[in-house]
């Protein structure tokens, strides 16, 4: 049996986000689907995280095991063919037999783009949050960096069907930086993990803070209370996995 890691980019647009969904369109259902037709029998890919529907990913990881000999090359070039066209694998790389793309995760990279021009260009609008309304960039640039550290991200998390295992949702944040660069701005955020919907509803609450709603207290006071105040959740289309990190082996 071999274990093969998957470096995967996809446009999510029409899709309903990673996780296989019975009639649904999925990234995941996608990638079982072309493993079960070069296996000839059901093969289960597994993610590092589920992106939500309409969310991107320039390098999701996964993983599978087959037991097909062909040679990595030729495996790559043969799922390509097989994947709808927004769905590509970018590298392949046998590892560990363990080797799970979840639980080995050390830190994961979102980025979220936000276009303010008053015009959003067609080859942008799938990519992009289009926000042309008055922001005071100022103040959300300040607040970006007060979500590093260890904290309780109940208040920026949707619900989820892992919460009736109750598990934690301290999550530690390594970097949380607003670029704001011509017409957009570049929201950049690298942590242990995420919660449902928590990157958007950061992101929310950064437009907030645009909007001379939000304060950096009021982020305080909302690690501190499940059920505090945080911004809505961003649209989908802005947000984009850039990279997922494991410790050298």
């Amino acid at each position: 049996m071999r274990r093969i890691k998957l470096t995967v980019a996809y446009d999510g647009t029409e899709f309903a986000g990673w996780q296989v969904q019975p009639g649904l369109p999925t990234i995941q259902g996608e990638l079982e689907r072309v493993f079960t037709e070069i296996e000839k029998h059901p093969v289960h890919v597994a993610g590092s995280g589920r992106t939500d529907a309409g969310v991107h990913a320039l390098a999701q990881i996964a993983a599978v095991s087959i037991t097909n000999p062909i040679p990595l090359y030729n495996l790559k070039k043969a799922v390509n063919r097989l994947l709808p066209k927004a769905i590509r694998i970018t590298a392949v790389e046998e590892v560990p037999e363990a080797f799970h793309p979840r639980f080995d995760a050390k830190r994961k990279t979102y980025e979220y783009r936000i276009v303010r021009s008053e015009v959003c260009s067609p080859f942008d609008r799938r990519y992009v949050h289009h926000h042309p309304y008055p922001l005071n960039v100022e103040n959300m640039i300040a607040l970006a960096p007060h979500f590093e550290g260890e904290h309780d991200f109940s208040a920026f998390a949707a619900s989820d069907d892992r919460d009736v295992h109750e598990r934690s949702k301290v999550r530690t944040i390594h970097l949380s930086i607003l670029k704001n660069q011509e017409d957009r701005l570049i929201y950049q955020v690298t942590g242990s993990g995420f919660l449902k919907h928590m990157v958007r509803n950061m992101v929310g609450t950064l437009l907030e803070a645009g909007k001379g709603n939000f304060t950096a207290q009021d982020l305080s006071d909302a690690f501190k209370n499940p059920k505090g105040k945080a911004g809505p959740t961003a649209p989908a289309s802005g947000l984009l996995l850039v990279a997922v990190e494991y410790t050298a082996k």
